[in-house]
């Protein structure tokens, strides 16, 4: 097994049989029809499917109908539709009506069945579509979707809000003197916070594989991803991670099949992960982004609970703002987190810096701290040494810019 990264990636159109396209609608209102806002993902070949999505109480109308969608056709999806500026969310029996209309036009125009079409929406909350602005835009996509990879593009850039740029990654896992490729996009900059984040990611593959092991596959996967990321601790209403499998690539994945199926799942995860990375790296208005490695806690939930303080503390943030390496908020964090924590026996160290060994300071390391936390990327590492799991978080710091950038919409 060799699981290789693509030093470019054109989003799903790097997947054999996937076909994309990016349309610009206006959606936001903003007299602004240039800047694309609707995107298309296809595959002529019916496709199993497996999803994730936000836990939150208030979903929004698209993540309602998906789960619908996905539940009545997994073994047959063909596509997905995704736009940007408006999230759909919080709009009442209209928003779904939206959701079902969106699907039915595109079904329309592709010769499938409106439950074969998933829908997605980010942006503001609590407006209603312009589905004269949608109806136009899908009917532009079915007619230019294309293999390459400019409409690759396209679609990766079509589904960001408030990113910087587009997320896009892919992996060739090679089996023998066979492979297959896993290919992944992403939107998502602000509002991150598990489970999951505002955010949608959008995987395709060409393995051959039952719905039922891929939905296995990527909850786990997510797990160890997209749900293990923060910015500023908010969870949206949005969130959804989808992946389309079509089997292109005549390679079956099975769990009889040991190999293949962990090949795959690695191939899977590494997808996740780094594009998982990409949205902590462009978070609204950042300067730190920051990797926490919990060790030997009583437990995988321990180990996470204290990740989780440390990485949505607001003291813990500034501080690594002001490139302050206070580890004592760090100390504080793990202990309200309140999972048995004892002081005297913590480790703490800023990269491979010892700042607390045995809950003794090393004051006279402090320089090299300091230095440490001027970085754009560092790691921090805390062992709790009163069990045996770890877990490994990402987070970033808060900046003055991330307030005034969310002051208002």
């Amino acid at each position: 097994m060799k699981i290789t990264l693509h030093p470019i990636s054109n989003g799903l159109t790097d997947v054999k049989g996937f076909f994309c396209a990016g349309t610009g609608c206006d959606i936001r209102n903003k007299n602004n029809p240039d800047r694309l806002d609707l995107a298309l993902v296809y595959s002529k070949t019916p496709c199993t499917a497996a999803g994730v999505f936000t836990t939150n109480d208030v979903k929004a109308a698209p993540v309602i109908v998906d789960q619908k969608h996905l539940k009545a056709s997994r073994n047959a999806m063909h596509a997905i539709i995704g736009n940007s500026g408006n999230a759909n969310a919080c709009t009442g029996p209209q928003g779904i009506t939206d959701v079902h209309a969106t699907a039915e036009a595109a079904a329309k125009y592709l010769g499938v069945k409106p439950e074969q079409v998933f829908v997605c929406s980010t942006g503001r909350i609590g407006d209603f579509l312009p589905m004269p602005k949608i109806t136009a835009g899908l009917e532009r996509l079915c007619k230019t979707y294309s293999a390459d990879s400019e409409q690759g593009r396209k679609a990766a850039e079509a589904i960001l809000t408030s990113d910087t740029k587009s997320k896009t990654v892919t992996v060739t896992v090679a089996l023998g003197s066979e492979s297959i490729t896993i290919a992944g996009i992403a939107k998502g900059a602000g509002m991150i916070q598990p489970n999951m984040a505002t955010m949608l990611a959008f995987i395709a593959t060409d393995a051959k594989i039952s719905s039922d092991l891929l939905q296995k596959l990527l909850s786990a996967a997510v797990d160890e991803s997209f749900n293990a990321i923060s910015v500023d601790g908010d969870m949206s209403t949005n969130d959804t991670v989808l992946v389309l499998a079509n089997g292109a690539s005549g390679i079956a994945v099975s769990e009889q099949q040991v190999e293949y199926g962990n090949a795959f799942f690695e191939g899977l995860r590494n997808v996740c992960q780094i594009l998982a990375d990409k949205m902590v790296s462009d978070g609204e208005r950042i300067t730190k982004v920051v990797e926490l490695l919990i060790e030997n806690a009583p437990s995988r939930h321990a180990a996470e609970a204290v990740a989780r303080a440390i990485a949505n503390s607001l003291l813990v943030k500034c501080s690594w703002y002001g490139e302050d390496p206070n580890w004592g908020r760090l100390a504080d964090s793990a202990g309200y987190a309140r999972v048995g924590t004892v002081m005297e026996k913590m480790d703490i160290y800023y990269n491979e810096v010892p700042a607390v060994l045995q809950g003794v300071p090393q004051a006279h390391l402090k320089e090299q701290w300091k230095t440490v936390v001027k970085n754009r990327r560092f790691t921090i590492r805390m062992n709790l040494n009163i069990g045996s799991a770890n877990y490994r978080f990402l987070t970033t710091d808060l900046s003055e810019g991330y307030v005034n950038f969310n002051k208002g919409e």
